[in-house]
């Protein structure tokens, strides 16, 4: 119970900062933070992550590509342009770390007004802490599992962050309902999205863009929102503007696409 308890935590802290610090701050900006949280928020993102850290910057410029981009051939994760899993991720990992290393250079539209930190970027991208962080989650499992399969989480621990993207970028283009008529493939894959905080109601989010409330319909549950709405209460950010009002759908059948 001990080793599933840890895995469902790390899953989910570590879905919440991406969700909400690499991409509604990082990529979006939906909301405005002082220079201190924006800080904090970047090493909780480190530690919740952690042998699998995202670079900010990195995630930005790939995910503004995605949305100019989305479902033609020039979109870095796009299960249409790219209808075999793998190679989808080939792609995304490829076009990733010639932006993270600087053997890509972005369009400049994609630059700009992301969150950096470049001393803990070069921390976190060394495979000394890397690979320290996967010896951690080793040394654990050794402890506490109680059965071999147990054993099977370890890789999912180690790459949780392009886990997470791999199930939104796959999923919220291939599987699911769409609440608005858009020029990709866009769907949304869970109305009650646990699974990745909100990130699987990739229809809305692709037409609503800049909007940090990801949910549209009634029964549809954004549960990064509902942190991100608590933490605007409470004065630790500012969200922006934008909560609008979603207008009149043009839905399709909860089962197309499925």
């Amino acid at each position: 119970m001990l080793i599933l308890a840890v895995f469902i935590a790390h899953w989910q802290i570590s879905v919440f900062f991406q969700s909400f610090f690499l991409h509604r701050y990082g990529a979006h900006k939906h909301f405005t933070m002082s220079k201190f949280w924006e800080r904090f928020f970047y090493f909780c993102t480190f530690l919740a992550q952690n042998s699998s850290f995202l670079s900010p910057r990195a995630y930005a410029i790939l995910h503004r590509a995605h949305h100019a981009y989305s479902d033609t051939e020039k979109d870095p994760h796009s299960p249409v342009a790219y209808p075999n899993f793998f190679k989808m991720m080939w792609r995304t990992k490829t076009e990733y770390e010639g932006i993270k290393n600087g053997t890509i250079e972005p369009e400049a539209r994609f630059e700009g007004d992301y969150p950096t930190w470049p001393t803990l970027d070069k921390i976190a991208d060394s495979w000394l802490v890397r690979i320290g962080f996967m010896a951690l989650f080793v040394l654990f499992y050794m402890k506490f599992a109680t059965a071999t399969w147990q054993y099977a989480l370890l890789p999912i621990h180690f790459l949780m962050g392009p886990i997470h993207g791999a199930i939104v970028n796959w999923c919220g283009h291939k599987y699911g309902y769409r609440n608005f008529e858009n020029d990709d493939a866009s769907r949304n894959t869970l109305a009650f999205d646990f699974l990745t905080g909100g990130e699987l109601f990739q229809n809305n989010h692709h037409k609503y863009g800049s909007s940090p409330k990801f949910a549209a319909r009634w029964f549809e549950v954004d549960t990064t929102y509902i942190v991100m709405k608590i933490l605007d209460a409470i004065g630790i950010i500012e969200m922006k503007g934008q909560r609008m009002r979603y207008p009149e759908r043009k839905t399709q059948p909860a089962t197309e696409g499925a």
